[in-house]
């Protein structure tokens, strides 16, 4: 189909992808200004008999309907057509541009912690929530139809061309039976599911299995081997001695992936309502970036992850005794710091962590294989300063291998009270140590945290005070 238009206006580009139900195409709107791009869904029913036809476009119609109510969510891509020609039919919908979640999963080794999984898990589940409020069980989770978006970081459910509408039935060509579609994808699907009866806690089993995924770098499809068993007499997935996670945590996850859907979490607002009861926490770690920005390995606030990004291009190799400092700004977040030229900046906002930038010491030698950095976070908070200390030092003990609590003090950022902690911790064989420091303004939490080699911590630390010191909230 490549280079014909569909619906005389909509020019097919690529292929997306292909399944059982249809194949999927990168098109144009030749009708619209800037012929933006869209998403087309092609489905050809298997048999062109008067009832077969019939019936395809019953469900085709219903179909539509369906994504028409659902596309009015701002995080579920918007129905722009629905076009028979030639006895085929075509779903028009809005493209996201973006990435899927796929490239925020990390591999075994790389693992992202309980605060990160717990707000994707919210971010999932408040989309899904809209969704199971329609009456729609969407019957094909999985982390290639979750996006995220580029223009502002927001999860989008993409891929209803699987979603039926609840007790939807398909009567086989003679109208003699009827029988519901079994649709998936192995690993994320439930066994009520895989038998033809889907429930809204089947997507629920789906979301939880993308955070075990997440917290254990373990693909669902091993979940059947040895990585990853299963209890023999009960079905329920023994994934918790592959992370490290609190016991509240853990048992929201096992009650989302329960064998019996009876047992789940029945729709994703019941879920949601249970993680929402949980103490707010801090974020330590970091997922990982598009493929696009992968290349070398930085560290994040609490130093215990690396993840890949850009070749950085340093200013200068030459350090000097009192280096001249530039201004960074983001007026979005109202907030300004002075850092050395001859630092790196790598400005890589990430939705999950709220890292705005990050600034990376000048390279000491070629065998220099970590350096130092100042990263800067702005998160949304609810509790007092006082509050967060707390919350902090017990992240961290969740979270960071062979954590050690320095130094826990108050002191001042920004002209404001602040908090400060020293911790220290493991990244495989590397001893880390960082110097943290926050602050609260309208219900946001401003921090601030410098990671470095424990041998050379010292090393950077004046430079880091004074970044510190220069920091400004408007």
């Amino acid at each position: 189909m490549l280079g014909q238009t569909v619906g005389g206006r909509y020019q097919i580009l690529t292929q997306l992808g292909q399944g059982g139900f249809g194949t999927t195409f990168l098109a144009q709107d030749m009708q619209r200004p800037g012929n933006p791009q869209c998403v087309v869904k092609h489905f050809k029913p298997l048999s062109n008999d008067e009832y077969t036809l019939r019936e395809a476009k019953r469900l085709f119609d219903l179909e539509a309907a369906t994504l028409e109510i659902l596309g009015q969510h701002e995080q579920i891509p918007q129905l722009l057509a629905h076009v028979e020609e030639n006895q085929e039919f075509y779903l028009v919908q809005e493209f996201i541009p973006g990435y899927d979640l796929s490239e925020e999963l990390p591999p075994k080794t790389n693992q992202l912690s309980e605060a990160e999984v717990v707000k994707l898990l919210k971010e999932i589940l408040s989309v899904l929530k809209f969704v199971h409020q329609r009456n729609v069980i969407h019957r094909d989770i999985k982390p290639a139809n979750i996006r995220r978006r580029n223009s502002d970081g927001k999860i989008v459910l993409i891929d209803f061309g699987a979603v039926k509408q609840i007790s939807t039935q398909i009567a086989n060509s003679q109208g003699q039976s009827s029988f519901t579609v079994a649709i998936g994808t192995p690993g994320y699907m439930p066994s009520e599911q895989a038998n033809q009866v889907p429930q809204f806690s089947s997507d629920i089993y789906a979301v939880g299995i993308i955070a075990i995924q997440a917290l254990t770098g373990i693909n669902p499809t091993d979940f059947s081997g040895l990585r990853l068993p299963k209890n023999p007499n009960t079905g329920e997935i023994d994934w918790r001695t592959h992370t490290k996670i609190s016991p509240k945590v853990a048992d929201i996850i096992d009650k989302m992936v329960r064998y019996d859907f009876r047992q789940r979490y029945q729709t994703a607002e019941l879920a949601l309502q249970a993680l929402e009861k949980l103490p707010k926490t801090r974020i330590y770690q970091i997922n990982k970036p598009p493929v696009s920005l992968s290349t070398k390995k930085i560290f994040i606030a609490a130093g215990i992850t690396a993840v890949a990004f850009t070749a950085i291009v340093l200013l200068s190799h030459l350090r000097s005794s009192t280096p001249n400092f530039l201004n960074y700004e983001n007026s979005n977040y109202g907030i300004k710091i002075k850092y050395p030229e001859d630092w790196a900046r790598q400005d890589i906002p990430n939705p999950i962590t709220q890292e705005l930038v990050t600034f990376l010491s000048p390279k000491q030698s070629d065998t220099d294989q970590f350096q130092e950095q100042l990263t800067i976070s702005v998160e949304d908070f609810s509790n007092t300063l006082d509050e967060s200390k707390n919350l902090f030092i017990q992240e961290i003990k969740n979270t960071v291998s062979e954590s050690k609590i320095l130094d826990a003090s108050e002191t001042t950022l920004a002209n404001k009270r602040a908090n400060q902690l020293i911790f220290t911790g493991k990244d495989g064989e590397k001893t880390l140590k960082n110097l943290q420091v926050w602050t609260l303004m309208d219900n946001k939490i401003y921090i601030i945290t410098y990671t470095a080699a424990i041998d050379d911590y010292d090393r950077f630390l004046q430079t880091a005070e004074k970044m510190i010191k220069s920091f400004e909230i408007n």
